[in-house]
């Protein structure tokens, strides 16, 4: 046996020279994989990638990653190194502020509660800017997705909001189910949690509104939504 089983780590031979290059490539894969940490699994190769910076592979890809779909890539030492990965591993995605566990197919959230054939409740959030345009309302192009289970919506002003001394955020069939009287000045920041858990049997946009009597004239909030989302169990 050449390499380790987990990380595929280069052993080092009786005989052979120049012992700290293998050295220094098991420590590289070491660093990379031990607490795995990627840049993204939805960019391509990047152009100019970073010496031990690790990407998932996206489907499709092409270039030095075509074949590779959905195996981690390593750029170390001015090259690609490729794993595999197992079924259990689980990476930490800084483009998406998330964590990822892989099950021997796919790369999905990981679950706080999930049976033997995958079905699983998920606890996710959905966070999103919005930018007030003028008016007495603002519909968010990001929606509340079909199916899932909403606990509450937070939000922060990232731009004083100009025009109504206050607004509110809910959705078309309760326009402040989200929140009311929240404050427009720079950086304040509001959590509104429903007295009980609401299913959205459609996609659903929140709703912003003015309060006080004057139309909105400009800014922007950034918006969480707090949810869970169910998958069924695999196909057989």
């Amino acid at each position: 046996m050449s390499e380790t089983y987990q990380f595929k780590l280069p052993f080092i031979e009786a005989s052979q020279a120049q012992k700290h290059v293998t050295v220094n490539e098991a420590l590289a894969k070491l660093d990379a994989f031990a607490q795995l940490r990627v840049q993204s699994r939805t960019l391509a190769e990047p152009a100019l990638p970073v010496d031990g910076q690790s990407y998932i592979v996206p489907d499709g890809a092409i270039g030095a990653w075509v074949g590779q779909d959905k195996a981690v890539a390593l750029f170390s030492n001015g090259g690609w190194f490729f794993a595999a990965a197992q079924a259990g591993w689980t990476a930490w995605v800084l483009d998406e502020a998330t964590e990822l566990r892989f099950d021997g197919a796919t790369w999905d959230y990981t679950v706080p509660s999930v049976d033997p054939n995958l079905g699983s409740i998920i606890v996710q959030t959905i966070e999103f800017d919005h930018i007030i345009t003028p008016g007495s309302s603002n519909q968010t192009s990001v929606v509340i997705p079909t199916d899932t289970v909403v606990y509450g919506v937070t939000g922060r002003v990232i731009q004083a909001i100009s025009g109504p001394p206050a607004f509110r955020i809910g959705v078309e069939t309760s326009q402040s189910r989200y929140g009311t009287a929240l404050n427009t000045a720079l950086n304040s920041s509001h959590i509104r949690a429903t007295s009980k858990p609401q299913a959205y049997y459609l996609d659903t946009p929140l709703r912003i509104g003015q309060e006080g009597g004057l139309d909105f004239i400009g800014g922007a909030v950034r918006l969480c939504i707090h949810l869970a989302v169910m998958t069924p169990p695999a196909a057989v």
